[in-house]
């Protein structure tokens, strides 16, 4: 797995229900989910990230400070930050209110239907949510809008795979993990286009040096690393690298080396239950004190405290 695939596991990613958008002639919808649209699946998440596939028809997503987009079939819209968006047939149209038009079917299945007229544009509609410890500075760095063009072999796959999430309704980790993967392809199809034009995490996984840095560190994260051995395996002088961290990242390599160590801990707190002194020990740490006194500063609380059910930290 390489970084960003690594970066995207650690998000610990929940999915939702999928909704089955139904719009025709003149219509406009305000499409940004809120914490009350995941409290019956999951705890409300520190961050959503919303995404639609147009399925057929076409439409208008119009969004604060941009230019309106216009996505035809075939298309996977991806809101890292779930940032107020609305769907339409064009621009300037009064949004309809969600608590309205939207119903569940007698089988179970989320439905919105807006619009009069001819024309028939299908959307499926979901988002995903990170836990606390998932939240990541990648997600601030990638661009409001994310666009994935999925026409040829992988449409009609996605087309059923959202489907079978909408009728089957599985378990919200089997709908993280679908979505992921539009996320995944998202992101690496941006990094190719725009990657080296970008500041911070994008351009920093777009950066030859910094992504073979950041591979490193993933890879032997457990193990005592130093500033020489790093730059050795980027290409770069010391001071190349430090300087490419700090504009890029904010911060020395050995210290997101160290946060990265927290990180992995945090959620294997969440996801297991071994020893405490267990995971500080395979992460990289010496003694269960010095990982206490580590994960405090990073998360504000203590690691066998993060690890108790808490309402708080699950819907802060």
């Amino acid at each position: 797995m390489d970084v960003l695939g690594e970066i995207l596991a650690s998000l610990r990613l929940t999915g939702g229900v999928v909704i089955d958008g139904c719009f025709s002639g003149d219509f406009c919808v305000a499409a940004e989910f809120t914490p009350g649209h995941c409290a019956p699946f999951f705890p409300v998440p520190e961050r959503l990230i919303s995404y639609h596939y147009v399925r057929s028809g076409r439409l208008v997503v119009e969004m604060a400070g941009m230019e309106p987009r216009e996505v035809a079939p075939g298309t996977i819209i991806i809101l890292p930050r779930n940032d107020p968006h609305r769907l339409a047939s064009a621009c300037g149209l009064e949004p309809a209110d969600v608590e309205r038009i939207g119903w569940v079917t007698a089988e179970g299945l989320h439905r919105v239907t807006c619009g009069t007229g001819e024309g028939d544009t299908r959307v499926w509609c979901g988002f995903l949510g990170t836990a606390r410890a998932g939240v990541h500075p990648l997600l601030d760095a990638l661009p409001a809008l994310l666009v994935l063009d999925v026409t040829g072999g992988s449409g009609a796959w996605v087309d059923s795979s959202m489907r079978f999430v909408a009728e089957a309704q599985p378990e919200p980790e089997m709908v993280a993990k679908l979505a992921e993967l539009f996320l995944a392809q998202a992101i690496r199809d941006y990094l190719s286009r725009e990657g080296g034009a970008s500041e911070g995490w994008v351009r920093a996984l777009a950066d030859p040096a910094l992504s073979r840095a950041l591979g490193h560190i993933h890879r032997h994260y457990r193990e005592p690393l130093s500033v020489d051995a790093l730059a050795r395996e980027a290409g770069v002088s010391k001071t190349v690298l430090g300087e490419k961290f700090a504009e890029l990242l904010g911060e020395p390599p050995i210290r997101y080396c160290g946060r990265w160590r927290l990180r992995v801990a945090a959620n294997r707190l969440l996801e297991t239950g071994d020893p405490v002194a267990s995971i500080a020990y395979d992460v990289g740490f010496n003694s269960e004190a010095a990982f206490s006194r580590a994960f405090k500063r990073e998360y504000g609380i203590a690691p066998a405290a993060w690890r108790r059910p808490s309402p708080i930290r699950e819907c802060n």
